[in-house]
C-alpha cells in the first residue's frame, strides 16, 4: 500500500497512516457485512482510481476470486465511487452488478479523516446465497451500516487504537450487542457461549452487560466500577476477564453513527486454551534459563577447582595447561550465562565476544591491546558455546605466540554479517601484528592442541573453514568462515 500511495496519489504520510488504521480494522466491517472490501484512492491527477487495499470476509462467499490491489480505474467508469468521493455520502444507489454469473451490489463508503475525503471503500456483497436474515445477520448488517457512516463521518477507525486482528477477537469468535445504556439487545451463540464459561448460568438479553461481568469475575470487594464501565462499552477498550472457570478476552467498540454514543459492539473470544498454554510456556522459559543458570554455576567451580590446582601444580608447563582449561571452561560459562538471561535459545554475541576478549587479554605478555570491530550479531545457542571456545583459543595463541614479553602490539577482532536473507554467513578475522609464522608452519597439521580444538569445532560442529596466513605488513591472520542463520 505504502508504495502504490506514493506512486500514483498525493496524500500525506499522516494520511497513508490514517489508511493504515483503517486497514488493520475494517476485516471488522467485512465480517458484519458478509461482503468484500476494496479501498480506491483517487490519483494524483484526479483522472483515476487505484485501488491499494482488499478484504475478504471469513462470513460469507467472496466477490472478488481475483486480487484487485493496483488496478486503475477511470473516473466515470464508477459512478458510486464518484459520487461518494464527490459527495462525500453512503451511496446504495443502483441495480447489482453481474460478475461471472454472480449478482453483486455495490455500495461506495468515503473515507474522512480531518473533514476530507481520503478515498473510497467499495463494500461488495454476493448476492447468490442470500435467505431469509436470521437474528444474527441483522445485528450483523446494523453494526455493520452503523460502522460505515462512522467511516464517512471519520469517527472510525478509533485514533491512537492500533488492534492487532490476529490477537483481537473477531466477529465469529462472538458478539454481543449494546444499547446506549449498556444493556444486551443480542447475544451471539458463541458470546453466550463464552460468558457460560465464565459461570453465567442464565440468558444475557436484557442484562446490563458491565455489572454482569463484574459480578462474574471474582473480587474481595465490592463491585469492580471500572470494569462495569469498560464492559459497558463506553470508550474502545480490549480487556480479560479470568474466573475459575476460563479467561474471556472482550474488545469493546463504541457506535457513535452520527456522532452521538447508541451503543456498542463488544467483541469476545474464550482464550482459556491459549492462556494455559502460554503459562506453560513460561514455565518451560523459566525452567530453561534456571537449568542455564546451574550450568554456568557448576563450571565456574569446575573453573575455580582447576585454578586451585594449578597453585599447586610445581610444573610450570601443568600449571599453564591448568590456566588454558580455565578459560576454555570460562568461555562457556559466558555463553551460559547470557543464556540464562533470555527468553530464547539466541544471544547477541557482540556481548560474549567482549568479555571473552577481556578474560584472554589477562595473560597478555606485554602491553598487546585487544580490540573489537565489526558486529557478530545474534547466534543461536549451538553455533555461540562453540565459537566462543574457538575465539578463546585464537586469542590466547595470538597472545602467547605472537609476542615477547616486552612487546607492545594489537591483535583485532573483526566481525562481518553477510549472505542472503535466508542463509547468512559469518566472517571473523583475528588478526595481530606481532612476530608472525615460524618458517614453514602449516595450520592444518600443527599438532597444538589449541588448534586442534579450533579446527575440530570450525570445521566438524560449525561447518565452516579455518585459515591462518601470513597478515598483510606484518603479523598473522586468522579467518573464520562460518554458515549462521540470517540476522533479522
Amino acid at each position: 500500500m505504502n508504495d502504490l500511495v506514493h506512486q500514483h496519489t498525493a496524500l500525506s504520510d499522516t494520511d497513508l497512516e490514517w489508511l493504515h488504521l483503517l486497514v488493520s480494522e475494517w476485516q471488522l466491517l467485512s465480517d458484519l457485512s458478509f461482503a468484500d472490501l476494496v479501498l480506491w484512492v483517487p490519483t494524483r491527477d484526479g483522472t483515476r482510481y487505484v485501488s491499494v487495499a482488499q478484504m475478504r470476509p471469513n462470513t460469507g462467499p467472496t466477490s472478488y476470486q481475483d486480487d484487485m490491489v493496483g488496478h486503475l480505474v477511470p473516473r466515470g467508469r464508477r459512478p458510486l465511487l464518484d459520487a461518494a468521493l464527490d459527495e462525500g455520502r453512503i451511496v446504495r444507489e443502483g441495480d447489482p452488478e453481474w460478475r461471472e454469473e454472480v449478482p453483486v451490489r455495490v455500495e461506495s463508503i468515503p473515507v474522512r479523516r480531518d473533514g476530507r475525503v481520503l478515498g473510497v471503500i467499495a463494500r461488495n456483497t454476493n448476492l447468490l446465497t442470500v435467505r431469509t436474515p436470521s437474528r444474527l445477520e441483522l445485528t450483523y448488517l446494523q453494526s455493520a451500516s452503523d460502522l460505515a457512516q462512522m467511516i464517512a463521518a471519520g469517527a472510525f477507525p478509533f485514533p491512537g487504537q492500533q488492534v492487532d486482528m490476529d490477537a483481537s477477537p473477531r466477529v465469529g469468535d462472538g458478539l454481543i450487542r449494546l444499547d446506549a445504556e449498556g444493556i444486551v439487545q443480542y447475544a451471539s451463540p458463541n458470546g453466550l457461549s463464552a460468558y457460560h464459561r465464565l459461570g453465567l448460568a442464565s440468558d444475557l438479553v436484557g442484562h446490563h452487560l458491565g455489572t454482569t461481568t463484574a459480578e462474574l469475575a471474582p473480587s474481595r470487594g465490592p463491585v469492580d466500577e471500572a470494569l462495569v464501565k469498560v464492559a459497558s462499552g463506553y470508550a474502545p477498550r480490549e480487556f480479560e476477564v479470568e474466573c475459575a472457570g476460563g479467561v474471556i478476552q472482550l474488545r469493546a467498540i463504541p457506535l457513535k453513527p452520527k456522532g452521538v454514543r447508541i451503543g456498542s459492539l463488544v467483541l469476545l473470544r474464550d482464550v482459556t486454551e491459549l492462556r494455559r498454554r502460554e503459562r506453560e510456556l513460561i514455565t518451560k522459559d523459566a525452567t530453561i534459563r534456571e537449568i542455564h543458570h546451574r550450568v554456568k554455576n557448576n563450571l565456574q567451580t569446575v573453573a575455580a577447582l582447576l585454578r586451585l590446582q594449578a597453585r599447586r601444580m610445581d610444573s610450570e608447563q601443568g600449571r599453564e595447561a591448568l590456566n588454558e582449561a580455565v578459560r576454555r571452561v570460562g568461555s562457556i560459562a559466558i555463553v551460559h550465562e547470557t543464556l540464562s538471561q533470555n527468553l530464547d535459545e539466541r544471544v547477541e554475541f557482540d556481548e560474549i565476544a567482549d568479555r571473552v576478549i577481556a578474560m584472554v587479554s589477562e595473560i597478555s605478555p606485554g602491553k598487546v591491546t585487544c580490540r573489537r570491530i565489526g558486529r557478530f550479531g545474534i547466534l543461536d545457542a549451538e553455533v555461540a558455546t562453540p565459537l566462543s571456545m574457538v575465539l578463546t583459543e585464537v586469542l590466547q595463541n595470538a597472545l602467547e605466540h605472537a609476542f615477547a614479553l616486552a612487546d607492545h602490539g594489537t591483535v583485532e577482532v573483526s566481525a562481518v554479517r553477510g549472505g542472503s536473507p535466508t542463509e547468512g554467513r559469518l566472517l571473523i578475522t583475528v588478526t595481530d601484528d606481532g612476530r608472525g609464522l615460524p618458517e614453514g608452519f602449516d595450520p592444518q597439521q600443527a599438532g597444538n592442541l589449541g588448534l586442534q580444538i579450533v579446527r575440530t569445532l570450525v570445521e566438524g560442529e560449525l561447518g565452516g573453514t579455518f585459515g591462518m596466513v601470513p597478515a598483510p605488513g606484518r603479523g598473522t591472520q586468522v579467518v573464520l568462515d562460518l554458515p549462521v542463520r540470517a540476522d533479522k
